[in-house]
This record gives C-alpha cells, sequence and structure tokens, in this order.
C-alpha cells in the first residue's frame, strides 16, 4: 500500500519534469525561429578593404535584405587579428556578435599568447570561401618554375629572398612550408602587408613571394612579375596555364580561406539557421560570379565540416611554425 501511495505522489512530480523540459525545448526553437530580433554585428579583425571585409559586406547586406534586421558589419583591426577576435570570444553567446576568420585564426594558437581558448571560445558557423595565392617571382630570377626556384634556392643557400605581408601571416608561413618541403634555406623579408612587399617584388629588392591573385594579375600581364605557381590543389580558373606546387611538392596546400564564427556556446538552432541563411545567399548566381572574378570560390557546408577544417588547419600550422622555428617578438 505504502509503495503504491509513493508512485502516486512520483507520477505528478515525473509529469511536472517532462512539462518543463519540453516547454524549454519549445522555447529553444521559438527564439530561432524569431531570431534575429535587433542588429546582428560582424566583426572584422582587419582593416577595411580586404578580402575579409569585403565578404563580411556581402554577406551583411544580404542577411539585412532577407531579414529586415540591420547587419552591421564592424572594423576592429590589430594584435595580428587578436582584438577583434577577443570581442567576439567573450562576447554573449546569443547569435548576434559573429566574426570573420581566416588563416590567421588558425596560426595564432601557435605563435602567441591569447587571451581566449580559440576552440571553445568560437562557435564555427559556415566556410565561407577559399582562394590560392599565386607564387610570383621577379624576372631577374633565374626560375620559372617551382622545381627551378628550388634547385635555385638549393645552390644559394641563405640567399634567395622572399617577402610576405608580415611575419606570421599566411603568405609567410606557406614561404616556410615551401622551404621545408623543398629542404632549402631562404631569407624572409617580412613587409606590413601585401601591398608593400609587392612594390619591392617589383623593384627587384626580393626575389618572389605569396601573392593573393587579383592584385597580382596586373602585374603577371604586364609581364613585370612572372607566376610560378598556384597555392591550391588544383589550377585557378583565372591562371589557367599555371600549375599548383603540389604538382612538384606533393601535399602542399596553403589556400587562403574565409568562415563566419560566433561566440562559443551560441544556441545549436541559431548556428544552423545562420549557416542555413548564409550558404543560401552566397549560392546565389550573381555572388558566385562575382567572387569567382576575383579567383575566390564559394565553399558552404556545415558548422561540423567548418569545425573539422578549422582544427584541421590549426594542427597544420602548428607543425610548420614549430619545424620552421617561427617566434613573433
Amino acid at each position: 500500500m505504502q509503495r503504491h501511495r509513493a508512485l502516486r505522489r512520483a507520477v505528478p512530480i515525473v509529469l511536472t519534469i517532462l512539462a518543463i523540459l519540453s516547454s524549454g525545448a519549445a522555447i529553444g526553437t521559438a527564439s530561432a525561429q524569431a531570431y534575429p530580433v535587433k542588429p546582428i554585428r560582424i566583426i572584422v579583425p582587419f582593416a577595411p578593404g580586404g578580402p575579409n571585409d569585403i565578404l563580411a559586406r556581402i554577406i551583411g547586406q544580404k542577411l539585412t535584405e532577407a531579414w529586415n534586421q540591420q547587419v552591421i558589419v564592424e572594423n576592429r583591426p590589430g594584435g595580428g587579428t587578436v582584438i577583434g577576435t577577443e570581442i567576439v570570444a567573450k562576447s554573449s553567446p546569443d547569435g548576434y556578435t559573429l566574426l570573420m576568420v581566416s588563416t590567421s585564426h588558425t596560426s595564432n594558437p601557435s605563435l602567441r599568447k591569447l587571451p581566449y581558448d580559440s576552440l571553445r571560445d568560437l562557435e564555427p558557423v559556415i566556410l565561407v570561401a577559399a582562394a590560392p595565392n599565386v607564387l610570383i617571382a621577379h624576372p631577374s630570377l633565374p626560375a620559372k618554375s617551382v622545381k627551378e626556384l628550388i634547385a635555385v634556392a638549393r645552390s644559394r643557400p641563405d640567399q634567395v629572398a622572399y617577402g610576405s605581408g608580415g611575419a606570421g601571416t599566411s603568405t609567410h608561413l606557406s614561404g616556410e612550408m615551401l622551404a621545408l618541403m623543398g629542404g632549402v634555406r631562404m631569407i624572409h623579408v617580412p613587409y606590413k602587408g601585401g601591398g608593400p612587399a609587392t612594390i619591392d617584388l617589383l623593384s627587384g629588392q626580393i626575389t618572389w613571394m605569396f601573392g593573393t591573385i587579383l592584385p597580382s594579375m596586373p602585374h603577371i600581364r604586364s609581364g613585370r612579375l612572372r607566376a610560378l605557381a598556384v597555392t591550391g590543389t588544383r589550377r585557378a580558373s583565372v591562371l589557367p596555364d599555371v600549375p599548383p606546387v603540389a604538382d612538384t611538392l606533393p601535399g602542399f596546400e596553403a589556400t587562403s580561406w574565409y568562415g563566419v564564427s560566433a561566440a562559443g556556446g551560441t544556441p545549436k538552432d541559431m548556428v544552423a539557421k545562420l549557416n542555413q541563411e548564409i550558404a543560401k545567399r552566397l549560392n546565389t548566381p550573381d555572388t558566385r560570379d562575382r567572387l569567382a572574378s576575383d579567383g575566390t570560390e564559394v565553399v558552404a557546408g556545415s558548422p561540423e565540416q567548418f569545425g573539422a577544417f578549422f582544427r584541421a588547419e590549426i594542427e597544420k600550422w602548428a607543425k610548420v611554425i614549430k619545424a620552421a622555428g617561427i617566434k613573433l617578438e
């Protein structure tokens, strides 16, 4: 008898708990359906005008039109992306503060002491796009291919100078990876951006560098610079006659990529909605064509795929940084 009375008392409690749990799930679903109910910020940890900024503004405009809710792009450069990234990493995980992420976000954990955890404090949303860089050389360099560049560097240890957009940047790390895989030693000359490096390359102060395709094209077409290879796994549509570095050094890949992340712990339903909406806008013909003209390819994919890619990139650059002994002062 006492056992039956205990069971009768327990039933209402269990039902109450189930009701609370189900109502919580309903609230979560409803919040995702209502999202967004206020303006969204996209933090770009770079100065205006670069590819991260351009992509953020394309996404922001498309989402503003789709949701009738303002999406604001906010540039917060400095600290090798750390300043802008910290804002998002320490923001409320409510889906209203997003971050443009790129290669620097996967090399930074091995280069700097960060005020956040790149995996724990950032929630992957979507891998937006990717673009190969191009290995460009001054005509005075007696090399018309990666194989010949390696041969020149091997015959002149620590004499062949290459430039980059700065120590620890993707163009620097790509150069270090080429030297490591080619078994040669070269001199790295860091600049404050790709523009100044290109100026010195044009004047012959340095012999080669990895550059972004779009600003390099006029110099390649004019013959002032020579394109030796691209950094993707296949030929670029805008440079169909230029082979990938991987044809000479199998496994080499140093594609520039761009993604969107949110604060760690952002609800999965909001992340899924953001992913779906951004992917939908990126895959419109006008957006695809606009990016393709710059040598950039839309990627999209799921948050889980972006998360796996992000982790793999951290591991890849950690190995390069360790092997090359790169240290930032």
